[in-house]
C-alpha cells in the first residue's frame, strides 16, 4: 500500500528566503523503505536530504540518517543545523529554556550536540559541536596540479604556511587557500583532470577559500565543489567549514582561548550563505570546533511513497 510522509523543506545558512542551501527533512522516516531513500533524495535533487527515525539512546533527540544524490554519507553541516531548526519549529525537540533548545542528534560519526536560539522576529539559529575534531589526511597534489584541476594559476595557491591540506571532522575535504576572492571566483573545475588525479583520493572534494579583507582579519570567501558526491557545487558546506576551523585553529598564533571566523559562500551561485565557525584551543591545540547559522522554513508537504 502507498504511505505519505510528511517533508518540510528549509533555506540553511541564510537569514532570508531563496539563500544559502536547500535542504527537504523528513522529520519521521520510519515507515519510508529503504530502497527509496536514495531516489526521494534524487527527487528532489539538493545536495542533501535527511530521514529522522527515534533515537538509539532515549536521552538524544533523533537518528538522522544524510543522503546526496550520490549516496549516504555519515555527516554533514547543512543538514546538521536544517535539521535541528526544523525539528524545533515542529515542536518535535522538547521544551525550550530562555529561547534555547538543546539537541542531540545521533549521526554516522556519533551524537552531534546542538543549540538552536529563538528570538522574536529573526530566523532561528542553530550552532553544533563537530563529534570529531579535525584529522589531517594524506599529502595533497603539488600545486601546479591543483591549478590544472580549479583553472587558476599555480602562483594563485598560497604556500607552506598556509598550504592546501587535507582534512577531515568526519567528511574529508582538500582544503586549498587562495590568495584573492577573484582566484576563487576565477575557479573553475576540469572535470578530466579531476578524475585522473582526485576522484579516487582520500579527499576528493575541494574547498577553496580566501582573507576577504573588508570584511577583517576573520572573514572569509569560500567555494566548495563536490563531484564526488554528485554535487558540481555546494552553496553552504558546513563540514567543510568545520575542517577549515581546524585548519585556521592550527596555524593561528593564538594558544588559548576561543578563535572566530565568518565564512561567505554561494555568491557565485545566487544564494549568498553566511557560516559562523569557532575554534577552541588550549596550550596550543585544537580541543573542540563549533559551526553555526541560520536556516529559513520555505515549504511543507507530504511524498507518497
Amino acid at each position: 500500500m502507498p504511505s505519505n510522509h510528511k517533508f518540510v523543506t528549509l533555506d540553511v545558512f541564510t537569514a532570508t528566503a531563496f539563500g544559502g542551501n536547500q535542504l527537504a527533512v523528513f522529520p519521521e522516516a520510519s515507515g519510508i523503505p529503504e530502497d527509496a531513500l536514495l531516489n526521494i533524495t534524487r527527487e528532489f535533487n539538493f545536495a542533501e536530504v535527511t530521514f529522522c527515525y527515534p533515537p538509539a539512546n532515549s536521552a538524544n533527540t533523533k537518528r538522522v540518517r544524510i543522503f546526496t544524490p550520490a549516496r549516504e554519507i555519515p555527516f554533514a553541516g547543512h543538514p546538521t543545523v536544517g535539521t535541528a531548526i526544523a525539528l524545533v519549529e515542529l515542536g518535535l525537540a522538547g521544551p525550550a529554556t530562555g529561547g534555547e533548545s538543546k539537541l542531540v542528534l545521533e549521526e554516522g560519526v556519533g551524537p552531534i550536540p546542538v543549540t538552536v536560539k529563538k528570538t522574536a522576529g529573526a530566523p532561528a539559529f542553530a550552532q553544533f559541536s563537530t563529534a570529531k575534531l579535525a584529522e589531517v589526511g594524506p599529502a595533497t597534489p603539488s600545486r601546479g596540479v591543483l591549478a590544472e584541476i580549479l583553472s587558476i594559476d599555480a602562483e594563485d595557491i598560497l604556500a607552506t604556511p598556509m598550504a592546501p591540506q587535507n582534512v577531515s571532522c568526519g567528511l574529508p575535504f582538500l582544503i586549498v587557500p587562495l590568495r584573492s576572492v577573484d582566484a576563487v571566483s576565477r575557479s573553475r573545475v576540469r572535470m578530466d583532470k579531476w578524475e585522473t588525479t582526485l576522484k579516487s583520493a582520500w579527499a576528493p572534494d575541494i574547498f577553496l577559500f580566501a582573507k576577504k579583507p573588508e570584511g577583517g582579519d576573520a572573514h572569509y570567501h569560500a567555494r566548495m565543489y563536490g563531484p564526488g558526491v554528485n554535487v558540481p557545487e555546494d552553496p553552504a558546506t558546513g563540514s567543510a567549514n568545520a575542517c577549515l576551523a581546524g585548519y585556521l585553529g592550527a596555524r593561528a598564533a593564538q594558544k588559548d582561548g576561543t578563535l572566530v571566523w565568518t565564512v561567505d559562500q554561494g555568491v557565485e551561485m545566487g544564494r549568498p550563505s553566511r557560516i559562523e565557525i569557532e575554534a577552541d584551543k588550549s596550550a596550543g591545540a585544537v580541543t573542540a570546533i563549533r559551526v553555526g547559522g541560520s536556516a529559513v522554513m520555505m515549504t511543507e508537504g507530504s511524498l507518497t511513497v
